[in-house]
């Protein structure tokens, strides 16, 4: 059954929580546990979330989001087309339910994200951490473009090296 993605609604919110903490103790994603989950998918700056259902539950998540502070992704593109940043939107949040992967779901989702950021007039960039294998493999087979590798700094203690990538031209 192929999935559903819809937008996501408040109601969504506690089993986005049960699926996400399911891909942190599998995979170790978010890297760092946040101390209240469902706003951590609720970021400052969300332009939107959309969740994927299959069989009647959700079982994956994506987010965008205007570009941050800090954010690396963003200055990488706008080193292309303009200031900083000018023009971009941020895809966040992006994950997948152990028991669900193999089926396209990340693929859709990230599509479906794509979509909406062009909507926007904005194009779709994001970053990953460069050690997700899985996570650079599915964004290099949906054909984005890799814009270099860069640090990005997590808090005062903590900074990550990060693949970024834009999103593909749309066709």
């Amino acid at each position: 059954m192929d999935p559903l993605v819809r937008e996501r609604v408040p109601a969504d919110l506690d089993a986005c929580v049960r699926v996400l903490a399911d891909v942190h103790a599998g995979d170790g994603y978010p890297t760092n546990w946040p101390a209240d989950p469902a706003a951590w998918l609720t970021p400052s700056g969300l332009l939107g979330a959309w969740v994927a259902e299959a069989d009647g539950h959700v079982v994956g998540h994506v987010a965008l989001c205007g570009p941050g502070a800090g954010d690396v992704a963003p200055g990488m593109w706008g080193g292309r087309v303009g200031p900083e940043g000018e023009g971009a939107a941020v895809v966040s949040r992006l994950f997948v339910g152990p028991g669900a992967r193999g089926r396209g779901i990340g693929a859709v989702l990230l599509d479906r994200v794509a979509g909406a950021a062009r909507e926007r007039g904005l194009w779709p960039v994001l970053d990953v951490v460069a050690t997700d294998a899985g996570a650079v493999a599915l964004y290099e087979r949906a054909g984005w473009e890799l814009l270099g590798v860069g640090e990005q700094r997590w808090s005062a203690r903590q900074t990550v090296r990060v693949r970024c990538y834009a999103g593909p031209e749309p066709g």
